[in-house]
């Protein structure tokens, strides 16, 4: 496509990324997000759409299990002249990695908080992340179908924890059991709530009055919730479209994910408040814009045995400039290896569809045999890009891990190369006895490996915890074998850097008093 196609093509998208608590309804809203994409049969059903066969959005078995998600899920649908790319962030904090690699390969953030339990702390976590970043943040205070605390309670909280500036789109009429529905400031009318039935609307006149409902004019709550917009337009922030962009403020939307009430109009203030694909930096300081013509992207996670039946391994890639074309040859900077693209998926939950073409701002699946690891550029052209590197974390947590049945080795080494290379646990070898130890930032990461490990991978893992240790690399030319002990153990990682596995911060001090030239560091 010429120039202009490209950027028509380029500004129809919007990418952004879904952030809560655990249980603040994430999962339920992304459902009923597709529902209006027309990819949705019923929340939790997703349908791929050429095949018309549905699946869930969580598609490993133990999310399915325990009713959480521990994965990005990618999403894709059209709706109202746009091209909308979700993805569907782990919620669990054990996760918080994965989330944050995620949130460098979006142009904005929507936030869902439930509106019974406020502001948590894995939500203030990945707000922080976002407010770094200077990504535009959308807020959805949800289970306004249940009770919870005040708007203004919710308001206050989240200017005061969280540091931005908060304008109400919407406000609740009444919360519960006694929902009647929402105040839309935005729009200028109300839409009422009416319990398993489609939302009404009643439009509002200048002097935000109902027009043509009386008996919505003399509802008490609704004479609460208007003196309520009112102070609001008074003594409250306003409306600037150009603090949103910069992250300075959010837009905050009050409805029910479960019941599927204003998350319409949320999507349709988002779609007209949200950014296109962004520009991106590389490693010295370039900036590639995304209307770049030359093709760019970066892969921000690895998966496999997402199909279990064909055993496959998908690499998922950020485009930040260009198109891509089924069949193009690009260049993977880390090894400059050229690569043909010939078998490219985009994702609609756990189906997925060939994908012919895709643009700036696009999530795409290249299926990978193991040329790929996470923070790795592809490009075309003579200048060999390398994007800024995404955030890796410092193991908190460690287990010796061992194949009970020592008759399955090969499949028990490949398991842990493949899931190693997805980012979920992180590898060491001890450096006398080469055992198998694994860090994680949190014990979820465990249960998850040893459950694909044998489901997947038909491998049953021995695990031995070692508790908390603080891991700290050391430079090899500085690295005395004798330094190791019970205190600290000496392991490499899996590129063959030494690091020291340090009981506690006592221990590490003592190590570094003992040995005061020696440099350490937390992360590599």
């Amino acid at each position: 496509m010429n120039n202009q196609e490209l950027k028509n093509e380029v500004d129809k998208r919007r990418t952004f990324a879904i952030i809560s608590h655990p249980d603040a309804g994430k999962t339920t809203i992304t459902e009923q997000l597709l529902l209006f994409g027309g990819v949705v049969r019923e929340a939790g059903t997703v349908k791929a759409r050429k095949t018309g066969n549905f699946a869930k959005s969580d598609w490993m078995e133990i999310e399915q299990k325990r009713g959480i998600s521990v994965t990005s899920s990618v999403m894709q649908f059209d709706y109202a002249g746009k091209r909308i790319n979700i993805l569907d962030t782990p919620g669990h904090e054990d996760f918080s990695e994965d989330t944050y690699r995620t949130l460098m390969a979006v142009d904005s953030a929507v936030m869902v908080i439930d509106s019974a339990k406020g502001i948590e702390p894995q939500t203030k976590k990945l707000f922080q992340i976002c407010k770094m970043r200077g990504i535009p943040i959308f807020t959805f205070m949800n289970k306004l179908d249940r009770d919870g605390r005040t708007p203004m309670d919710l308001i206050d909280q989240l200017e005061d924890v969280l540091g931005i500036e908060a304008y109400p789109m919407n406000w609740p009429i009444g919360m519960g059991k006694t929902l009647d529905g929402i105040y839309d400031r935005f729009n200028k009318r109300v839409e009422l709530y009416k319990h398993d039935q489609p939302s009404e609307f009643v439009q509002l006149d200048d002097e935000g009055n109902p027009i043509n409902d009386s008996e919505l004019a003399a509802n008490d709550q609704f004479q609460e919730t208007k003196e309520s917009i009112e102070l609001l337009s008074m003594a409250g922030n306003e409306f600037s479209e150009e603090k949103i962009m910069n992250g300075q403020q959010t837009p905050v939307f009050f409805g029910s994910a479960l019941v599927n009430f204003g998350v319409k109009t949320f999507l349709d203030a988002y779609l007209q408040f949200a950014p296109g694909p962004s520009a991106h930096k590389t490693e010295d300081d370039q900036v590639i814009e995304a209307t770049n013509p030359e093709f760019s992207g970066f892969v921000f996670k690895i998966q496999a045995n997402m199909n279990p039946k064909h055993r496959d391994r998908i690499a998922f890639v950020r485009i930040c400039s260009g198109e891509f074309t089924k069949g193009m040859d690009v260049n993977l900077t880390r090894t400059d290896k050229k690569l043909r693209l010939s078998n490219v998926t985009e994702f609609m939950a756990n189906t997925r569809e060939n994908v012919q073409n895709a643009v700036a701002g696009d999530i795409i699946g290249l299926y990978d045999t193991g040329n790929f690891q996470i923070g790795d550029t592809i490009c075309i052209g003579k200048n060999k890009l390398q994007f800024e590197k995404l955030p890796q974390f410092t193991p908190e947590l460690f287990v010796r891990v061992a194949a009970k049945n020592v008759m399955k080795q090969k499949s028990f080494h490949k398991g842990i190369q493949q899931l190693v290379q997805e980012g979920a646990v992180q590898l060491y070898t001890s450096y006398s006895t080469n055992d198998y130890i694994l860090g994680a930032v949190g014990q979820l990461q465990f249960e998850v490996f040893q459950f694909r490990m044998q489901n997947e991978y038909n491998s049953e893992v021995t695990m031995e915890p070692m508790g908390h240790k603080m891991a700290r690399w050391i430079n090899p030319d500085q690295l005395d074998e004798k330094m190791s002990s019970s205190r600290n153990l000496l392991v490499k990682d899996r590129f063959g850097d030494p690091l020291f596995l340090f009981e506690n911060q006592f221990a590490l001090r003592w190590f570094q008093d003992k040995y005061p030239e020696v440099e350490l560091t937390s992360k590599l």
